[in-house]
């Protein structure tokens, strides 16, 4: 098989760091509370992927304190709808990121659940990981937590981690509340602003 995925140690250096990082910030994961980051390739069958995966190894060796595993992409999609409170961080390469992140998405309700952060080293910009959904534009369904939660990102990156977790913890409370309902297909039962305006009345 060929492969031309171009890696470089400085960046699988410094993503593999960054989810050590987060990890360390984390109260762990769902199931266990362990501070875990779970490295995602494909190191059997790509050369690039076994790259990733040695430096990711190298790198979890400066963090004793979290526990450090591998899995293959397919093993790890799989596992992500059985056993997604396994989890805590996920490190991979782009791809295998944009597959997983919908999917993992799909386990809690749709990707309109979900916050994005881009973080470069000295920039960064946050969103919901969806797209525009056109097709429900002008409809008053569009589901604006993952807009919501990736405020609360945003303030982590900026050094205001209470404010986020206020945030965080405003989400949770309107949803097992049920001030917030949400569709299968993760849009708001009853309209955009009643979602926003559930949350913003508990932050208050």
């Amino acid at each position: 098989m060929a492969d031309t995925l171009l890696v470089t140690r400085t960046g699988c250096e410094r993503i593999a760091r960054h989810a050590f990082e987060l990890a360390s910030h984390r109260s762990g994961a769902p199931r266990d509370g362990i501070r875990r980051v779970t490295c995602v390739d494909k190191a059997n069958v790509l050369r690039s992927m076994y790259f990733f995966r040695s430096v990711f190894l190298e790198v979890a060796a400066a963090y004793p304190d979290i526990e450090a595993e591998c899995f293959y992409v397919d093993a790890a999609a799989q596992a992500l709808v059985m056993s997604p409170e396994h989890f805590d961080v996920i490190v991979t390469e782009s791809m295998f990121g944009d597959i997983l992140s919908d999917l993992g998405g799909g386990t809690i309700g749709g990707v309109a659940l979900c916050p994005g952060g881009n973080i470069g080293e000295s920039q960064a910009y946050f969103e919901p990981i969806h797209g525009s959904a056109p097709a429900i534009a002008g409809q008053d369904r569009a589901n604006p937590l993952g807009q919501i939660l990736a405020t609360g990102m945003m303030l982590d990156y900026l050094g205001e981690r209470p404010t986020g977790d206020r945030i965080r913890s405003a989400v949770r409370d309107a949803l097992r509340s049920g001030a917030v309902r949400l569709n299968p297909d993760g849009t708001a039962t009853s309209g955009t602003k009643s979602v926003t305006a559930a949350v913003v009345g508990t932050l208050a």
